[in-house]
């Protein structure tokens, strides 16, 4: 019998429901669309649509795929982010919400046509720069990551996007080979979960997602060892800095960055109410006046 979107939705629904799979509605309904090429309107105005032989075959197997916990995202390929769609694959970490607050502090604190350089350590997909130069015509952005498949990733998603020619992609680890002084704002989503918490995660994470930027060390904390002086010490005079914590971070990272010698350090809040965001500046330069 040939499926219709609405019963292609249902039956996948019931068949992650039955799985104890998490968000069984929201996981169906995407993977129903895309298996059907249809949108969300269509199920709702159109629901009696068959689907071809062929759809039902990739919807099955979207659900197998689904069933043995790979994230909806790497099913697809794809992911929203802030206001914009990022290719993803295993190489990359998939986009969350709450790393859009990184995006959200960066973005308040430079106006929107103001001609400044971004830089994007562990860049990943691309979605925290990508995200910051759709919004700010005039800047232009360096994404740094030390795997050549998360570069490609992000490479392709800025030629998407039509940012290719305000965005330079370098292999490489951190700031190594980076000269002092040349950025106005740094951000970053470094690896922050401790080694021995990895295997507990949700198996979308522990199994799917790319150790390397997951693994942060006994304590979480290796990579903010790091990059609190190099973050320091690429920032222009006055330049700032966001960075993403894990939820219980907050004190060690803000610690690091003053340590380092970073002034107005201050934690934000994603919109779960976790500390998510230490940011802070680099001082300025003192008048001769």
């Amino acid at each position: 019998m040939t499926l219709t979107l609405l019963q292609a939705w249902q039956s996948a629904k019931k068949r992650l429901e039955d799985a104890g799979l998490a968000g069984p509605v929201i996981d169906a309904r995407l993977l129903v669309e895309a298996a059907a090429e249809a949108t969300r309107a269509d199920i709702v105005t159109d629901p009696h649509r068959p689907l071809s032989p062929a759809q039902e075959q990739t919807l099955t197997d979207y659900l197998s795929r689904r069933e043995h916990r790979e994230p909806v995202s790497q099913i697809l390929g794809r992911k929203g982010f802030w206001k914009i769609m990022l290719g993803v694959n295993s190489h990359v970490l998939t986009p969350r919400p709450d790393t859009e607050t990184v995006v959200d502090v960066a973005l308040k604190d430079f106006p929107e046509h103001a001609a400044w350089s971004v830089l994007d350590l562990g860049v990943g997909s691309g979605a925290i720069l990508l995200s910051i130069l759709a919004e700010r015509p005039a800047a232009r952005g360096l994404g740094v990551d030390i795997s050549p498949e998360a570069i490609a990733v992000a490479r392709d998603n800025a030629a998407g996007l039509g940012l290719a020619s305000r965005v330079a992609l370098l292999r490489g680890d951190w700031t190594s080979g980076l000269a002092e002084a040349n950025f106005d704002l740094v951000v970053a989503n470094p690896p922050y979960i401790a080694t021995d918490i990895i295997e507990t995660l949700e198996p979308e994470v522990s199994r799917w997602e790319p150790r390397l930027a997951l693994d942060g060390g006994a304590d979480g904390l290796d990579a903010y060892r790091t990059l609190a002086p190099e973050i320091l010490r690429v920032l222009k005079p006055g330049g700032r800095f966001a960075v993403e914590i894990g939820y219980d971070q907050k004190e060690a990272v803000e610690a690091l960055f003053g340590g380092a010698g970073a002034v107005e350090v201050r934690t934000v809040r994603d919109l779960a109410d976790r500390d998510r965001v230490v940011a802070g500046a680099k001082k300025p330069l003192e008048s001769k006046a």
